[in-house]
């Protein structure tokens, strides 16, 4: 079992940054990608960014250029830096974790995280 507790959500002005944090305990051995998704209401949860254990990074197209994803491994602590926040980045923004063990994958969420951009 993998357990995510993320931290840094709030309310910020467009054009404001904001940096979440979401620290993995348990059988961290076994994660490979961390990353984190978001959520609007009545929408299908999308990628926002991941990471490998190597640091091998992925991001959506809508972020490229303004967030950025970190890991510390020896925190097993995964970042999220978010600059040039636009109304549309408002959403609820959960951190995942994907382990492998005896040939299965898991998926792993946190409980969630406010992220709200005004105008």
């Amino acid at each position: 079992q993998v357990q995510l507790v993320e931290s840094g959500g709030g309310l910020v002005q467009a054009g404001g940054s904001l940096r979440l944090s979401c620290a993995a305990s348990g059988s961290i051995f076994s994660i490979n990608f961390m990353g984190w998704y978001r959520q609007a209401p009545g929408k299908q949860r999308e990628l926002v960014a991941r990471i490998s254990r190597g640091g091998i990074t992925q991001y959506a197209d809508s972020v490229k250029g303004r967030f950025t994803i970190s890991r510390d491994n020896a925190k097993n602590t995964v970042y999220l830096q978010m600059n040039s926040l636009k109304p549309e980045d408002t959403d609820v923004y959960y951190c995942n974790a994907e382990s492998l063990r005896a040939g299965t994958s898991y998926s792993y969420w946190g409980q969630g995280t406010q992220v709200t951009v005004s105008s």
